[in-house]
């Protein structure tokens, strides 16, 4: 559109654009048309687009918005255009998951793989770098699970849909307790034991128990110790 043909005052343009006001209805046609070929497309792609999605799923769903947007409201554009890249994303979504079944590399490369996260109570800092997942943000995800003590914890796996599994000892062991600082009405819920420290910041145990409260944490490099905890058992 040319500069001389915008005027603030063309209500006409600001709210039917260029086409007609008789387009409103051409619009509302195709995107009937659009969503009903979109859950067709979705259905034949199969459950897991339902579901929690993987990088490469993302990837489509994406796309999908991207497609069927402009022959919804670009009149020079016409539906088949939008209907049939849909299915050639319906065949190459298709194709990626036949050889991902049969291929483990073809699988690593579009679903991605799991990271640990924590193991036998104790953060895995690096890893926690590494996928760009901060200390707190896993902290809270333990808590929802109502887990309060790392010590709990057996493994941790962010798997590569994005969720989190989450394995328990089948007895709470001395650990970390994940109770914020400011929140002390949870302390009933811990038997302290001040013959085990623990790191501050990752919850893992010093090797040398006579200088544990000097020690630099092996694992993360921090070095403030506070003694472990118990979770009670409710």
């Amino acid at each position: 559109m040319k500069k001389e043909e915008i005027h603030w005052a063309d209500w006409h343009r600001i709210f039917f654009g260029a086409a007609p006001a008789e387009f409103l209805l051409e619009v509302l046609i195709r995107t009937v048309i659009m969503y009903l070929v979109l859950l067709v497309v979705l259905r034949l792609m199969g459950k897991r687009m339902g579901g929690q999605l993987t990088i490469a799923e993302l990837s489509v769903m994406l796309l999908l918005g991207a497609i069927i947007s402009v022959p919804m409201q670009a009149p020079e554009k016409g539906l088949l255009q939008g209907i049939w890249v849909l299915i050639g994303i319906l065949f190459l979504q298709r194709a990626l998951n036949y050889y991902s079944v049969r291929n483990k590399k073809v699988e690593l490369i579009t679903q991605g793989w799991e990271s640990l996260l924590v193991k036998d109570g104790v953060l895995q800092s690096k890893k926690l770098l590494e996928m760009n997942i901060s200390r707190e943000q896993l902290l809270a995800v333990l808590r929802n699970k109502k887990i309060f003590n790392l010590g709990e914890v057996k493994r941790v796996y962010l798997e590569a849909s994005g969720l989190f599994s989450i394995f328990k000892f089948e007895e709470a062991r001395p650990g970390l307790a994940l109770v914020p600082e400011k929140d002390r009405g949870l302390e009933a819920e811990f038997t302290i034991d001040h013959a085990v420290l623990v790191c501050k910041d990752c919850g893992i145990t010093p090797d040398n128990k006579d200088q544990e409260h000097t020690e630099t944490c092996k694992n993360c490099g921090h070095d403030v110790w506070t003694a472990a905890v118990t979770t009670k058992e409710s």
